[in-house]
């Protein structure tokens, strides 16, 4: 029977992920020659070449693939014993580190820590703003536990690597000056507002998201100006410089000089989820902070 050496396996996902043998190196903190000769022992243990050349690079073969495809399971059974373990040893106690996009932190992830202080004062929680890209990178990393990002932007539900669930769809309202002519429109509608100037991001998940339900009401936004934090966002619509699509999670950023209007029939919306390495999701300590983020985003939702 082949040798399956589980440290080395971690290494060969690393390098697909990556896509070199210096990434690889840099993320796993060894040197490129370390991560050359454990794949070469990978290979003589299991009797298989791994790798080719490619150019000035590597590549894997197809039988690395197939390797790593079983590599996943085992993977994912392995996160569900250091679950079990880490439930038996510790009981109510433990760490999860989470890592939120930045409109989440506020909105759901501090009111579940605040309730888990309460009912698991043992339970520690480390959060870390991360937007998507940075926070699976963390993930499949280990360096945080559990993932929160919008659904368009997280990986896909077949990555083997990830357990997606569902936690919350967040309406998209529209900040108007307060002295806006439409700010008291009844029926107000994404439509109506096809020629105002748009202020929204250069680029990332706000830009696109502001770009894909205007053009879902039939126009293309005016971007009349770019920013990237709702600070300076409501700062300029309070101004009268433009109008913005904004998350209702971002309640708290409100100013007094903005009329934020729910949209009537053609109601944009983004879906918030949770990720987890596959078979974490069994960990006590992690099903308590997802209970408590179920719970706030369903008050939220209510």
């Amino acid at each position: 029977m082949s040798e399956w050496d589980i440290k080395k396996l971690h290494i060969l996902r690393t390098l697909r992920e990556r896509g070199t043998v210096t990434a690889t190196a840099e993320v796993l903190m060894m040197t490129p020659s370390a991560v050359s000769q454990q794949l070469s022992n990978l290979a003589r243990q299991l009797g298989v070449t791994l790798l080719e050349a490619h150019g000035r690079r590597v590549r894997l073969t197809d039988a690395a693939h197939l390797v790593l495809r079983h590599a996943e399971a085992v993977f994912a059974q392995l996160e569900r014993a250091d679950a079990e373990l880490a439930g038996y040893l510790q009981g109510e106690a433990g760490e999860v580190r989470v890592g939120a996009f930045s409109t989440a932190v506020p909105a759901l992830v501090v009111p579940a820590v605040q309730q888990l202080r309460r009912s698991h004062p043992a339970l520690e929680v480390r959060v870390r703003e991360a937007e998507a890209a940075e926070a699976y990178e963390l993930l499949s990393a280990g360096a945080v536990d559990l993932a929160l990002s919008l659904a368009a932007h997280a990986p896909s539900a077949r990555d083997p690597k990830f357990a997606l669930l569902p936690l919350l769809t967040d309406p998209l309202d529209v900040a108007l000056p307060a002295g806006h002519p439409l700010a008291a429109e009844p029926g107000l509608r994404l439509a109506d507002l096809a020629h105002e100037p748009w202020i929204f991001g250069g680029s990332g998940p706000w830009s696109e998201i502001t770009t894909a339900a205007c053009e879902a009401a039939g126009f293309v936004p005016e971007q009349a100006h770019s920013a990237a934090g709702w600070t300076a966002i409501l700062a300029m619509v309070e101004a009268g410089m433009g109008v913005a699509l904004v998350p209702r999670m971002a309640a708290a950023e409100r100013r007094a000089g903005v009329v934020t209007r729910i949209l009537s029939a053609d109601q944009p919306r983004r879906h918030v989820v949770a990720a987890v390495r596959r078979g974490a999701e069994e960990g006590p300590a992690v099903a308590r902070v997802l209970a408590a983020l179920r719970e706030v985003a369903g008050a939220r939702a209510a």
